[in-house]
């Protein structure tokens, strides 16, 4: 099996995916903006939220931008870490909630 392999993002492929499809450029970089503006939440929780969730999707990417973007919010180490453990709990207990489809078919003979 081949390795995945994600090439770097340049400036230049950023440039092409707007010329591509220039509407949906703008409006993901204005959702994303306002999902990250202060709100109920304050930026710092809103990006341990994302530390988390780049976690449980398991995207290289996101963890760098994300980590590093809630450190200038102000989210220490701990609370970082806090954020994976978090994430790797819910990860893990979807799977010991999902067996009970397991139980399920075992039952069925």
């Amino acid at each position: 099996m081949s390795e995945l392999r994600f090439p770097k993002p340049t400036r230049e492929m950023a440039e092409r995916r707007k010329a591509l499809a220039p509407d949906a450029e703008d409006a993901f970089r204005a959702f994303s903006k306002a999902v990250f503006a202060e709100g109920a939440l304050d930026a710092r929780t809103k990006q341990l939220i994302a530390v988390a969730v780049a976690h449980v999707t398991q995207c290289p990417r996101c963890i760098d931008g994300h980590v590093k973007a809630a450190r200038r919010d102000g989210a220490s180490n701990e609370q970082i870490m806090e954020a994976i453990w978090v994430a790797a709990e819910m990860r893990a207990g979807a799977a010991y909630a999902h067996s009970i489809k397991a139980l399920e078919l075992m039952d069925e003979g």
